[in-house]
């Protein structure tokens, strides 16, 4: 199993998704911002590290959110959503394809990837 770690950072009633390249595997479908642990590493440093390397910001990492295992065709992971605050930088698109603030009603308009689908019900049913 991999252990994958991914930001859910608020601003305000909007939380950030990010697009994903199209060369990748579920290439354009939408997620949260982070990746897989290195080993020897937390998960919070990785989410720190993650979140630098992909949109050029440091994140001061909070309590998880939720914990889901997915298994893809390619890869078993299990994945840990962190409640996140931008604690310096503005968001740049350095991997992602695109980059939104959505409300949890705007769930719906967007494709995400597998993984996530649980997850953003709970969000909807925490912050509708």
């Amino acid at each position: 199993m991999t252990d994958v770690v991914a930001a859910l950072i608020w601003d305000r009633d909007r939380f950030m998704i990010c697009q994903r390249p199209a060369h990748k595997a579920r290439g354009l479908l939408w997620e949260f911002v982070g990746g897989k642990t290195e080993p020897g590493e937390t998960m919070e440093a990785a989410l720190i590290r993650e979140c630098r390397e992909e949109l050029d910001i440091t994140v001061s990492v909070g309590d998880i959110f939720t914990q889901v295992v997915h298994e893809y065709p390619d890869i078993l992971i299990r994945l840990t959503l962190f409640h996140c605050t931008i604690a310096e930088g503005t968001p740049r698109m350095l991997e992602h394809n695109d980059i939104q603030w959505i409300r949890p009603d705007q769930i719906p308009e967007y494709d995400f990837c597998p993984a996530d689908k649980d997850i953003l019900a709970l969000i909807q049913k925490t912050y509708a």
